[in-house]
């Protein structure tokens, strides 16, 4: 069933379908990664590509959880950050692409708010 989005804002970024898939900077047109549609209740993400660009995303649904601060971060399982609890993959960020960024993502099973900031160049 496709769930409701409660709140969305994409600054210089567009999405491959309405609530996930793969992520484009609109400043270069480049793929910067992939956010699962299935396993996320909330994102807000702020990065800084390779060419330039600032973006942002804030994606929420109706159904979604508060999410609680997790002492656990998120694990990398091949390419894709994880939740700890579950393995879940939640998003792909490709770090080759990206001079920084700052994400905060809340699992949709185990409901934990995890954050993560990386310099990347």
């Amino acid at each position: 069933m496709a769930r409701v989005v409660k709140g969305k804002e994409l600054i210089n970024t567009r999405l491959a379908a309405n609530y996930g898939g793969w992520i484009y900077c609109d400043g270069c047109q480049e793929n910067i990664g992939y956010l699962c549609y299935s396993t996320y209740d909330s994102i807000k993400i702020r990065y800084k590509c390779n060419c330039g660009s600032s973006g942002f995303i804030s994606l929420d649904f109706a159904d979604g959880k508060i999410g609680h601060k997790c002492a656990n971060e998120l694990i990398t399982i091949k390419n894709r950050l994880c939740c700890p609890s579950d393995n879940e993959p939640l998003i792909t960020l490709l770090n080759k692409k990206l001079k920084s960024y700052e994400l905060e993502i809340t699992c949709k099973f185990c409901g934990g708010k995890y954050k993560k900031r990386t310099v990347t160049s």
